[in-house]
């Protein structure tokens, strides 16, 4: 059973957060071979100001 996290800064639409799962609930199906039952996709949705690269704020 795939469990598949998304990290994105917040301010997507409820649209844009569905078909990006569809899209990827589709890729895991045909990748996998799963069952798209099976497929859970989670976003985490975190603001600008907790993400770090190299130890400096992006």
């Amino acid at each position: 059973m795939p469990l598949i996290t998304v990290s994105l800064y917040p301010g997507r639409t409820q649209e844009q957060k569905d078909d990006f799962a569809k899209a990827i609930t589709k890729s895991a199906v045909d990748i996998l071979k799963t069952k798209e039952n099976h497929v859970i996709v989670v976003f985490d949705e975190n603001p600008k100001e907790n993400w770090f690269m190299a130890g400096k704020p992006l």
